[in-house]
């Protein structure tokens, strides 16, 4: 595809929609991939089928919101919304195709052969049919709520991601052997999401009678019957009086764009929980049903909630992939990867000595999850809470899990007397209502609590320690920092892979208390001496270092650029790329997910190549490396942050990106690099044309990346450990 620097716009840049359905084909290929081990094939397909209802909540809700108030981007060479929608539709019918085969004929049959048998209601033996009608008689019938439309019911709301029976009914046959003239009647009945989605038959004991293990089943087999089926075939029970004409199992999924003004906001708190009430309330956006669907019913539902053919989306399979989670969570260790267990970074090993010593030592890399987030980044903030020296405390919050400890530790904090501020983000998308709690929990413990810039979400991963100590013979104020690509949450840092830096460098220290100044007095700085922050100066910083990289490879200087993230969509940066190309710099990226820049086209990005790792745990740091005119990668500049490259990180997003100056831990990010560019097991090469190539193994099977710092992360352990 040989194009200059001069071609149309529309043809340098992938679209990012388009780019982001390309990355779940990666994830819909690890499902596929006959050589990871089976539950965790099926957990593979239920995240595909979780991405692919937040794409549609998110993206597609964003879509629709802009053709219908006729909103096109005025960026040239960007595709009309309508004509996004259209390319979407066509992408998802046929990757839906290929999750329903992924299920169907690859992963029920291997799931049999393992002792995993995935049951029809209508299979069962007889004795199974009474165990499971005892059961639900017992246990679903009480919870069912079915909801008639007629002159004195209007169509019941119907909650996003819910899984619903739509039944179609008729009088019973009148006894007196007359016709019935009344026409039909619709009732939606609601399966219930508070109880297993997957019922465990060989593990019911409360009907009368054991169930018949199926022909050619061991007694230690697993057998499971989806909810909605048993549901669906014991609606008579609902319906006394009434005959079921017919029934159509269907999904609905609402938008999540919903479109809010911080400026007219009086109290952010209160806008995010209103804004909470309305995403409840959104427009349905997409319907999911089996193939042939009851036409009389579908077209009820679609009306009634303003669908179009369009939005109707037909696969086989589970009404709800994301069910299959509950599968993938089954206790057979013997069809998942082998446990890992972070190891405690060597430089934080025992408890005799306080971690601001070690810190104060020099800084410390931590790469997670194979280094333990509990024993380094949970072990600074607590011990931060319990120690009399430590006079405040400071910290970001985007996302954390529900048992928070770093919550826990700020509220103890607090009782402790220790000045303590959190600045909470409550617009982090779908955790809003989690942090709104969280912000009432700080608040009554009295900590200091804010909500960050207005118009800005605070997207930075940031903590700040203000320690009393004494340096020979007298009293000093020192400033101890933790600076992560990563969400302060225990749970995703055992399951996403993040670097941090634990720093007690001045030059940084300053940095950070000027930064949360800025987001808790509403301030704006850019004298920032080490820090690169979003919108003040970050976009410029990476500019200057990807031009210098320009300047130098036009000297004859050695010149490289390397960067890891999520997702790179922003165009300026881009276009610095494309220049660095031309101007003979080589260009590495490694893009988890989207990528609108198009690597390879002869006069315009020749030297840059794009590749994507995707695979056991998921890749969510941002490292970024440039030559600066050196041979030595390790003399060159790092840094990591918590910004992809795209608009919204860059324009409209408090982040900070830090540089990392230790020779120690730089050689562990060149290691990284280094991994993931020998990596022929979890790496795919963006080509020019958009699709995704799977590297191909040479010689004998890789490890791959995670295996292979997995592995590191042992080695590098004591022989005492």
């Amino acid at each position: 595809m040989a194009r200059t620097p001069d071609m149309i716009e529309s043809e340098k840049y992938f679209n990012r929609d388009l780019s982001w359905l390309e990355f779940n084909r990666r994830v819909l290929d690890l499902a596929r991939d006959p050589a990871n081990p089976l539950l965790e094939r099926v957990k593979f397909l239920a995240i595909f089928a979780s991405n692919m209802d937040e794409f549609f909540m998110k993206r597609v809700g964003l879509l629709r919101r802009r053709l219908l108030h006729n909103q096109s981007s005025t960026r040239p060479g960007t595709m009309p919304p309508g004509d996004v929608l259209d390319a979407v539709r066509k992408t998802v019918v046929k990757m839906q195709k290929a999750q329903a085969k992924c299920w169907s004929e690859d992963l029920v049959p291997a799931l049999a052969n393992a002792g995993i048998h995935i049951l029809s209601y209508t299979d069962l033996a007889e004795t199974d049919r009474e165990t499971i009608d005892a059961w639900y008689t017992a246990n679903v019938f009480p919870v069912l709520t079915p909801l008639a439309v007629d002159p004195g019911h209007r169509f019941p709301f119907i909650s996003n991601l819910s899984e619903n029976l739509g039944v179609l009914l008729e009088p019973a046959e009148p006894t007196d052997g007359t016709p019935r003239n009344a026409d039909p009647l619709f009732a939606r009945v609601k399966c219930p999401d508070v109880l297993p989605q997957m019922v465990r038959l060989d593990t019911l004991d409360n009907a009368p009678g054991a169930p018949a293990a199926p022909k050619g089943s061991k007694s230690s087999d697993i057998h499971l019957v989806p909810l909605d089926e048993i549901i669906y075939n014991n609606l008579d029970d609902l319906f006394p009086g009434l005959r079921i004409r017919d029934v159509l199992p269907f999904r609905i999924t609402r938008s999540a764009a919903v479109e809010v003004d911080d400026d007219e906001a009086d109290d952010l708190l209160e806008q995010v929980e209103e804004e909470l009430r309305m995403r409840r309330f959104a427009s349905a956006l997409r319907i999911q049903v089996n193939p042939d669907p009851n036409r009389r019913i579908l077209q009820f539902v679609m009306d009634e909630l303003g669908l179009t053919d369009a939005d109707v989306y037909e696969r086989s399979g589970p009404l709800a992939y994301a069910d299959l989670f509950e599968i993938a969570a089954l206790d057979r260790p013997d069809l998942k990867d082998k446990p890992w267990t972070p190891v405690v970074p060597a430089r934080l090993r025992g408890e005799e000595t306080s971690v601001f010593q070690r810190i104060a030592a020099g800084d410390i890399l931590v790469h997670h999850p194979y280094d333990s987030f509990e024993h380094s980044v949970e072990r600074f903030v607590a011990e931060a809470a319990v120690d009399p020296d430590v006079l405040a405390i400071k910290q970001t919050l985007y996302r954390t899990s529900a048992d928070s400890p770093f919550v826990d530790s700020l509220v103890r904090a607090a009782g402790e007397g220790k000045q303590v501020a959190c600045l909470v983000e409550l617009r982090a998308r779908f955790d809003e209502d989690r942090n709104v709690t969280f912000a009432r929990q700080l608040e009554s413990a009295g900590v200091h609590v804010a909500y960050g810039v207005v118009g800005l979400k605070t997207h930075c991963k940031i903590s700040l320690v203000v320690r009393r100590e004494r340096h020979d013979g007298r009293t000093v104020i020192r400033t101890y920092a933790h600076i992560g690509t990563g969400n302060y949450h225990p749970t995703t840092a055992q399951l996403y892979t993040d670097v941090g830096l634990l720093t007690a460098d001045p030059a940084i220290t300053s940095d950070v208390v000027m930064l949360f100044n800025a987001l808790t007095g509403h301030t704006s700085t850019t004298a920032y001496k080490r820090l690169l922050v979003a919108p003040n100066t970050m976009r410029r910083g990476f500019e200057k270092l990807i031009d210098a990289e320009i300047v130098n490879a036009k000297k004859g200087k050695p010149a490289r650029i390397v960067a890891k993230m999520n997702s790179l969509e922003d165009r300026k940066i881009t276009d610095h790329l494309y220049a660095a190309s031309q101007a003979g710099v080589p260009v590495t990226l490694y893009v988890r997910g989207f990528c609108c820049l198009r690597p390879g086209v002869p006069g315009l990005s020749d030297n840059i190549r794009v590749h994507s790792i995707v695979g056991r745990f998921l890749e969510h740091s941002r490292v970024f490396h440039f030559a600066n005119g050196t041979e030595d990668p390790l003399e060159g500049t790092w840094l990591i942050g918590s910004a992809d490259w795209m608009y919204r990180n860059l324009n409209t997003r408090v982040e900070a990106a830090v540089p990392v100056q230790d020779r120690d831990a730089r050689a562990r990010l060149q290691r990284l690099i280094d991994v993931m560019t020998d990596d022929t097991r979890n790496a795919w090469d963006l080509t020019p044309t958009g699709g995704y190539d799977r590297r191909p193994a040479s010689g004998r099977p890789a490890p791959g990346t995670f295996v292979t710092l997995m592995a590191d992360a042992l080695a590098a352990q004591s022989p005492r450990d």
